[in-house]
């Protein structure tokens, strides 16, 4: 029987990728597979292969491709083998016959003795990153970045305040309306920073949030770009002014100049602070600390690709961190310019961020779950499209257009707004009441189920829900007036002159409930974005896959129960048992009788 080599089998292979034009290495996880599987069976033979397969991905980079198939030739990684080749490429859809002949992990030509395990199995994150393994049980990752059965998606049946409803119905699918709404309720408590606050953690909190939109390229993440245009009205205006300032100052400076040795007696005029409402992502993390010092505190970094905010920020994420972690707590920010050593300070700021970009765009911009940058952020993942949609409407709307217009008439509302004064939300007893026996829950179980990683998580989300319910609630006071009544202590005189500058606002019922229905799943997708960072805290990563599964059993459930349930989410057995063992041995779980059946603690 005439059998072709490893080589020969593998240039088969890169024709039949190249054909297809499949990208079978969309990440740094599966570069690394292929070097080292192509180095192990075919050597420096099979660096042309390796470089054309790798080719195809959009983030292909020639020079860093051939360092790391060099490192892969001498680097000691021998249980690695052509069937991951053949496996990743199968994954997109490319298969030829040769396949059979080689497993996916283990020995050339032993196929069947070992596992059939997937090409992003858990020893390449505990061989490749060093990683010990508190367990010798079989611990099977997803493929690539997605879950192994969906996130959820946010309520889709809520009629939220007219505004919103109406950015949302833009969306054609849930993650897309879902993407809207977050993305709605970041730019819209951005332009409110001064207008609504809410009292929670002893501290005034407005309204402005971080949030990090994470998916594949082409997942829909783009429609963050329809919401930018809500707020451009606000810049534009805030630009406009600026404009004129500097007309001004350069008059004067013109007539300053002019006057000779008169000068002396003359103050020269000074240059007006550079504000934005619109703050560039692409940026020094120096240049966006003086772009909010300029703009008094107050701004949004709106960029749809985080490599923009990486790349620009470069050597200088201390900074970046450093000020993004002060203005989510609204603390004083402060810069020293070493040109004229002037000191700027802001006494409390009012920056917020809305982000978007790729599983492989998050590490650059925040590595580490540990200081605290990841816990602020309001993540969400929008899975990869797995098949064509129809883009030729029946209606010919033009998206961005809708979206400009109503950016008009936000800026006018927001005008009114302003002219009445400061708007406090006030929550009732029963809805504190509420708000803390879920977050107190949701608490518990994040610390049982994933450890210390997700606790700061909860804490900050607790602070985000009541951020976004002094947005819904003012939007939904635009409708219902009898939900904003003046300050308790605003003096008798005041009201009966109508003069009053601040006002107590209450959320209805229905509202709060809707807001705290968002909370369920920001934490899964803040779940499922830690289990891209490097483990810190926990040896064993937290998946959001993980904290679905445990929390969709009942309360008391047996062994076969949760094979059951972990079948029907595609969860292989062996990682089902695996996580029963690792959250009996942490506590979460207790064994009822020794035979099969276990008690949530």
């Amino acid at each position: 029987m005439n059998m072709n080599t490893p080589l020969e089998d593998l240039r088969c292979l890169t024709e039949a990728v190249r054909m297809a034009g499949a990208d079978i290495a969309p990440t740094y996880i599966e570069y690394v597979q292929l070097a080292f599987a192509i180095a192990n069976d075919c050597g420096e033979a099979g660096r042309n292969d390796f470089l054309s397969l790798c080719s195809l991905s959009s983030k292909y980079d020639g020079k860093n491709a051939q360092a790391l198939f060099s490192n892969a030739l001498h680097a000691d990684k021998e249980d690695i083998h052509l069937g991951t080749v053949f496996h990743l490429a199968e994954q997109c859809g490319v298969k030829i016959a040769a396949h059979a002949r080689y497993p996916k992990t283990g020995t050339t030509g032993t196929a069947g003795t070992v596992p059939d395990f997937s090409h992003t199995h858990a020893r390449y994150n505990n061989v490749e990153n060093n990683i010990p393994c508190d367990t010798n049980d079989e611990e099977q990752l997803t493929e690539g970045s997605e879950p192994y059965f969906p996130l959820p998606t946010f309520p889709q049946d809520y009629a939220w305040p007219e505004l919103l409803d109406k950015i949302i119905s833009f969306g054609k699918k849930p993650e897309q309306r879902d993407v809207l709404l977050l993305g709605a309720l970041t730019v819209l408590g951005a332009s409110l920073s001064h207008t609504v606050r809410c009292l929670y953690s002893r501290k005034w909190q407005a309204p402005c949030m971080q949030s990090f939109v994470v998916g594949p390229s082409a997942a829909g993440k783009g429609a963050l770009t329809w919401v930018r245009l809500l707020i451009e009205p606000i810049h534009e205006k805030i630009r406009a002014e600026v404009e004129e300032a500097m007309k001004k100052y350069r008059r004067e400076k013109a007539a300053y100049d002019s006057l000779g040795k008169e000068r002396k007696n003359q103050e020269a005029p000074v240059l007006p602070p550079n504000r934005m409402f619109l703050i560039s992502g692409n940026n020094t993390g120096t240049g966006i600390l003086q772009n909010i010092m300029d703009s008094n505190g107050t701004g949004i970094i709106c960029e749809s690709e985080a490599d923009t905010v990486s790349t620009a920020i470069g050597t200088e994420y201390g900074n970046w961190s450093d000020t993004l972690r002060k203005a989510f707590d609204h603390d004083r920010l402060s810069y020293n310019r070493r040109t004229d050593r002037e000191y700027q300070e802001v006494q409390r700021s009012y920056l917020s961020v809305l982000l978007s970009g790729t599983p492989a765009q998050v590490k650059p911009l925040i590595p580490t779950a540990e200081n605290g940058l990841f816990s602020r952020q309001n993540f969400y993942y929008v899975p990869r499209i797995t098949q064509w949609a129809n883009q030729f409407g029946e209606e010919d709307v033009d998206v961005d257009e809708e979206f400009r217009l109503m950016g008009k008439e936000w800026k006018c509302i927001l005008d009114g707004l302003n002219l009445q004064g400061l708007f406090t939300l006030k929550l009732t007893a029963g809805q504190q009441e509420e708000f803390n026996r879920m977050f107190s829950e949701l608490f518990h179980r994040s610390g049982m189920v994933n450890g210390d990683e997700m606790s700061s998580s909860v804490v900050r989300l607790a602070v985000n829900a009541c951020r976004m319910m002094s947005v819904v609630a003012i939007l939904r006071s635009l409708e219902d007036s009898s939900l904003v009544k003046p300050d308790t202590h605003i003096s008798s005189d005041n009201l009966k002159d109508r003069i009053i500058p601040r006002w107590d606002m209450v959320i209805t019922d229905d509202d709060f409930n809707a807001v705290l229905a968002l909370v369920e799943p920001l934490y899964l997708h803040a779940t499922h974005i830690l289990s891209f960072l490097v483990p810190s805290v926990i040896k064993s990563r937290g998946t959001a896959d993980r904290d679905m599964l445990f929390a969709g059993m009942e309360n008391e459930f047996t062994r076969q129960q949760l094979l059951e349930k972990a079948h029907g989410r595609g969860i292989p057995e062996t990682t089902a048992l695996t996580w029963l063992k690792r959250l009996t041995k942490q506590g979460a779980l207790v064994s009822v009788d020794g035979k099969g059946t276990y008690h949530k603690n």
